[in-house]
């Protein structure tokens, strides 16, 4: 009674362990590899047996097709090559992998019962170099959106913008293509006129590039009205002298058509137009006057005046010849000045001076009545005797 009780509960137990150890016995009898390569590349799929006694071995793909039957081909696929074949290692290499071609691979052994391993093969898919999308046009004092697109990677790349060495944030999102993935990094940067030209990029990480990226280069091209500045010659112009006029343009586009113009007159017969550049010859007074330049693009117009006066050369002499005369004179003049008030100065002192004179003399004629009058009246010499210097 107690040995029956016993087997009952043994009984199950004793089963268990039978079956896991056939399906240990039977999960060491083929081993297969894991495997994971770049597409395009080569893989090789392996299957090692143990105790191989000549048995049938079968290789077959993910769809349950087989490949091989005891190293005799069964698929006609030239990229699946049989490589090795021995009673402990059996090899086959796939040649130009695709994502397609990922799944699990079945290495069976047939024996009393069949055993197999699956090797599952892992296709990874590096990003190409990314595309940049211009989704608003470039307009100075407004805002330029720019997409940067890897279109399929596996697994995901990474994507981001740099300018000047500087990360810009962008809005990132992924789309699912079967197997593999489409990512995108969106940006909007306000742009201006200096902006036009600054180089932008956008680079791909991916762990199969090993610490390498795909980056495309990216230039703004900002649209903006256009500027003129009309280049003035240097010195005077004579008649006689040649003119020419170079119109600097700038403007993105740049505008092609460059119009030139005399304000309130034709231009002159003999005036030629190249492009920006307008030339006279063998000026003359006719050729006076106001000359514009213009130009304009798809986002405004801008003109720029240069006013020309033509010397007459006898005019010229004419007008440097009177400046010396001028000093003359104005010298001429002080000295006249000068010389008169000396005159008027030398006068006055020469009068003032005389009518001293005169008043000194009539004192003496004074003096000398005194003494005729004493001589009349007979004063006695002995009151003394006095000399007057008439």
């Amino acid at each position: 009674m107690a040995f029956s009780s016993f087997w009952k509960y043994c009984a199950p137990l004793s089963l268990l362990l039978l079956l896991s150890y056939s399906q240990t016995a039977r999960g060491q009898a083929v081993q297969a590899e894991n495997v994971t390569v770049l597409e395009g590349g080569t893989a090789q799929i392996s299957c090692r047996l143990q105790n191989y006694d000549g048995s049938i071995v079968v290789i077959q793909n993910p769809r349950r097709q087989t490949l091989f039957f005891n190293g005799t081909r069964a698929l006609k696929d030239d990229r699946f090559q049989m490589v090795l074949f021995t009673p402990r290692l059996v090899r086959i290499t796939l040649t130009n992998v695709s994502v397609s071609d990922e799944g699990g691979y079945f290495c069976q052994l047939y024996t009393d019962d069949t055993h197999h391993q699956v090797a599952t093969l892992s296709v990874v898919v590096p990003p190409e170099v990314p595309t940049v999308e211009v989704k608003t046009e470039a307009v100075e004092g407004g805002e330029v959106e720019l997409t940067c697109v890897s279109l399929r990677s596996k697994p995901p790349a990474t994507l981001r913008w740099v300018r000047d060495r500087r990360e810009i944030a962008g809005v990132i999102s992924q789309q699912e293509n079967g197997k593999t993935v489409s990512v995108s990094n969106t940006i909007r940067i306000p742009v201006e006129r200096k902006d036009n030209g600054a180089a932008l990029s956008c680079e791909a990480s991916h762990p199969a590039l090993v610490g390498q990226k795909r980056v495309r280069h990216y230039s703004l091209d900002v649209h903006f009205a256009p500027m003129v500045k009309i280049i003035p010659p240097q010195g005077i112009l004579r008649e006689g002298d040649s003119l020419s006029l170079t119109c600097s343009v700038t403007g993105n586009p740049l505008p092609r058509d460059i119009q030139w113009s005399r304000v309130n007159d034709t231009l002159p017969e003999r005036a030629e137009k190249t492009g920006n550049i307008l030339h006279m010859s063998r000026l003359s007074q006719s050729h006076n006057g106001t000359y514009l330049c213009q130009a304009h693009n798809n986002y405004g117009r801008a003109a720029d005046h240069y006013t020309l006066l033509v010397y007459d050369p006898g005019a010229v002499v004419e007008t440097h010849s009177a400046v010396p005369y001028a000093v003359i004179g104005g010298i001429l003049a002080l000295l006249v000045f000068t010389v008169i008030c000396v005159l008027i100065v030398t006068i006055w002192c020469s009068v003032r001076q005389k009518g001293s004179y005169l008043t000194h003399e009539a004192s003496g004629l004074d003096e000398h009545g005194e003494v005729q009058e004493a001589f009349l009246n007979g004063n006695d010499a002995s009151q003394g005797k006095k000399e007057y210097l008439l």
